[in-house]
């Protein structure tokens, strides 16, 4: 094969279309990847409606799994058919002082894949191969890939939310069916809140072991030690600030959120806290896919051909999909 196809954008707001391009080569620490499967995120929606801005014409998609197609000068510990994954951070300068000090997801100077570089909703793609991690084989390819960002993000947002036994996940969506069978394997009784009169959602939540589900308007059986709001919806913020205890914590999960309106002082007293989310490094990868097999997560996915991105795009939009889309290059 000498060419590859991908669904490209050229501007925010006009449909991906499907484009042929040379077979690319990699570079120096460079992997080419056979994409078999690659998820598609709420952050593809952010990049492809213009709310977040980054490179263009560009390919999204970065829940990326794939097999190592061509390797790159300089490339060690990998071999030709290796099965992995490619995140949404892509790359990370090593050497600002982020970098310098453990803290890659806030690198001065990083790509990131199917934004500042082309991604996974295509037949193939180029990725550095220091951020490229091992597949567990308790996974095949398409219930892995949205644990390369839905999974991995999510479990930084929920490292962040810190040991709460009472946990409210706010947006039932990819994220947070992942994130909450591993909370419920770890023994933490856990909230879902979902979009007023979603009763799918509530109800494939306490599939999933949720102690209670409801409205995010609605308040939980008890206070909780912390809250995890993967929906980009600035209200939620003082919201969740009311349904927390003293010293409880706040985590939005996005990289894109609509505006937090003004609330009360009271509100955030006590000891409240507001945390953001930025990226993933190495480390909450590895840490995070190995957790994910060790407990036995299973993905919920539905899947879809390549060249219906967009329709998986308007599903994901009108909030149509419970669980995880994944694209299939030769679906």
């Amino acid at each position: 094969m000498t060419t590859m196809k991908a669904m490209q954008l050229d501007q925010p707001g006009t449909p991906l279309h499907m484009v042929e391009r040379e077979l690319p080569e990699p570079g120096e620490g460079e992997l080419r990847i056979a994409i078999a499967a690659c998820g598609v995120c709420r952050t593809d929606l952010h990049v492809t409606d213009g709310d977040i801005h980054g490179t263009l014409p560009i390919v999204p998609g970065h829940e990326v799994v794939g097999h190592v197609d061509a390797i790159g000068p300089g490339v060690g510990g990998f071999k030709p058919g290796d099965r992995v994954g490619v995140p949404w951070l892509g790359h990370s300068c090593g050497h600002c002082p982020y970098c310098r000090n453990g803290q890659e997801n806030l690198c001065d100077s990083p790509l990131f894949t199917g934004f500042t570089r082309d991604g996974g909703f295509a037949s193939h793609c180029i990725a550095d191969a220091h951020f490229c991690f091992p597949i567990p084989d308790g996974f095949d390819d398409i219930h892995a890939a949205p644990l390369l960002c839905a999974g991995l993000i999510g479990y930084r947002s929920y490292r962040m939310a810190g040991d709460a036994p009472v946990l409210g996940l706010y947006g039932f969506g990819a994220a947070a069916h992942i994130l909450a069978q591993l909370a419920i394997w770890q023994g933490r009784t856990v909230y879902a809140f979902t979009r007023e009169g979603d009763e799918d959602a509530q109800a494939f939540a306490r599939e999933l072991g949720c102690a209670w589900a409801g409205s995010s308007t609605q308040a939980p059986p008890q206070q909780m030690d912390a809250a995890i709001i993967f929906a980009p919806v600035g209200p939620l913020v003082p919201q969740a600030l009311k349904m927390v205890k003293k010293g409880g914590r706040v985590v939005c999960a996005g990289i894109h959120m609509s505006d937090i309106p003004a609330f009360p002082y009271a509100d955030l007293w006590e000891e409240r806290q507001i945390l953001s989310v930025a990226n993933l490094t190495r480390a909450d990868g590895t840490e995070f896919l190995d957790l994910a097999a060790r407990a036995g997560i299973s993905t919920h996915v539905t899947a879809m051909k390549l060249a219906e991105a967009n329709q998986a795009l308007d599903r994901l939009r009108a909030g149509e999909v419970e669980g995880a889309i994944v694209l299939l290059p030769d679906g």
